[in-house]
């Protein structure tokens, strides 16, 4: 059972000094984060061994997968954003009340996606290009998507545990379904003969573990500072728009990740043929992996932002934003470094059977270019997350918008067509585009800072 002290002290640590707070929320956070993607590369790496095409199927199914698990984590980020300024502003009724309001939301989303999801889901495949993997892809992509309450629960349910400070619990539901996916997909794959299929079932049974572990915490134990009991539960219109404006833009930033996503992978294939998506899907993955450890500083910038505008602290939101990209750059330079270094090692590891030998030396060079790519990333992305963490989900979702949507998606077509660049030119674009929009972002938010400073003292 927690102590109470130790509920208390994790009350104290987001409304105390922001920078201490940053790093003890990012490490866990990063942690969990890690595991996610662990278990993305593990799923990647054991399909890989089925063949070119079951990797490719893997490859059209990830993005409607992101946007899909990106409703619970937007709704758990607008949870979160909404928790933590209640805590702030130290009205834990209403603390309660929003945690309660975004399990409902949970609920309702994930009924209404997983009926379209299974209506449309080969017409999707067939808009996609999905071509000679669809059978591969249909067969992995009902299975997970006839599960999709599990997978937008867990996110949902791991916000409500990081909006009042408690990492530990957050990390280790999601440690568990790592642990079981990595453990469960060789068994499911191979050794039971269940092909594609079982690496979806691997990954449904994985969630729903961990699922089953925040629940108990939650209403089992009923340890948690916030008291999610049904009694606490009273309908409030308000509460359900406050979250929606950050989770609607939330996952709106998910799809447009899967539209950009999608994008590419139409010019790759313009460009090169479906073996450059193969050769894509498998370097992003490594760079989505290196850019773990800045998601998670994001989470958590996302609640310390929060808490400090609930709590009208100026001091606290203008070091939590200048404070977390400093972090964040001196961290991407070192994990750029390390990708780039290891290249064809890491390639390596994509490449380990006949079907898949030939992608080593284009994954490679694939990941030498994109190590630049986390350098691009870190005043973009903590600029966001303050304006989700202080309810601007809007402003965030038009920085996203503009960095990926658009100008990744316009550079990368210039420079592969026009320039005549190829693949190397789709990359270069992608690099480009995020920097740029990054930092449009970045001067927002010190823009919006500012202002919300000078509004206090008048």
């Amino acid at each position: 059972m927690i102590r109470l002290s130790e509920r208390n002290d994790n009350i104290e640590m987001i409304t105390g000094d922001p920078k201490k707070a940053i790093i003890k929320l990012s490490i866990p956070m990063m942690l969990s984060m890690l595991l996610i993607m662990l278990y993305n590369i593990a799923d990647s790496i054991w399909v890989a061994g089925i063949g070119a095409e079951a990797l490719a199927a893997l490859g059209f199914i990830t993005p409607l997968f992101m946007v899909l698990v990106g409703l619970g984590g937007g709704i758990g980020a607008g949870a979160n954003s909404l928790i933590a300024r209640n805590i702030g502003a130290k009205d834990f009724d209403q603390a309660n009340n929003a945690g309660l309001h975004a399990i409902v939301l949970c609920i309702i989303i994930s009924v209404v996606f997983t009926v379209l999801m299974l209506l449309f889901l080969p017409m999707l495949l067939e808009l996609m290009g999905a071509g000679d993997s669809i059978g591969y892809a249909l067969d992995y992509g009902y299975i997970i998507f006839a599960a999709l309450f599990i997978f937008v629960y867990s996110g949902v349910a791991s916000a409500i545990f990081r909006s009042e400070g408690d990492m530990k619990r957050a990390t280790i539901a999601i440690a568990v379904t790592a642990v079981m996916n990595i453990v469960l997909d060789p068994i499911f794959i191979y050794v039971l003969n269940m092909g594609i299929v079982g690496a979806a079932w691997a990954t449904v049974l994985s969630a729903t573990l961990s699922c089953l572990v925040m629940s108990y915490w939650i209403w089992g134990k009923k340890d948690l500072f916030l008291d999610l009991s049904p009694k606490n539960f009273s309908f409030q219109g308000k509460i359900m728009i406050d979250e929606l404006q950050v989770a609607i833009p939330s996952t709106l930033e998910n799809i447009i990740f899967s539209v950009l996503a999608i994008i590419i992978n139409g010019m790759l294939v313009a460009a090169s043929g479906t073996t450059a998506v193969a050769v894509y899907t498998a370097s992003m993955r490594i760079v989505q992996m290196a850019m773990i450890p800045l998601i998670g500083m994001g989470t958590a910038v996302l609640t310390v932002a929060g808490v400090a505008y609930g709590a009208r602290n100026y001091e606290n939101l203008k070091t939590s934003h200048s404070y977390s990209i400093k972090l964040g750059f001196a961290l991407s330079i070192a994990l750029g470094a390390l990708m780039y270094i290891f290249s064809h090692q890491i390639a390596a590891v994509f490449s380990y059977t006949s079907a898949s030998a030939s992608l080593a030396p284009e994954i490679a060079t694939a990941i030498s270019i994109l190590s630049l790519f986390v350098l691009a990333v870190p005043h973009g992305m903590m600029s966001a997350m303050v304006f989700q963490g202080v309810g601007k989900g809007i402003y965030s979702l038009i920085i996203t918008l503009l960095r990926s949507l658009i100008l990744e998606g316009v550079f990368a077509y210039v420079f592969c067509f026009v320039f005549g660049w190829g693949v190397i030119g789709v990359y270069s674009g992608v690099l480009l585009g995020c920097f740029v929009g990054g930092t449009v972002g970045y001067i927002w938010a010190k823009i919006f800072i500012k202002r919300f400073g000078e509004n206090l003292h008048h």
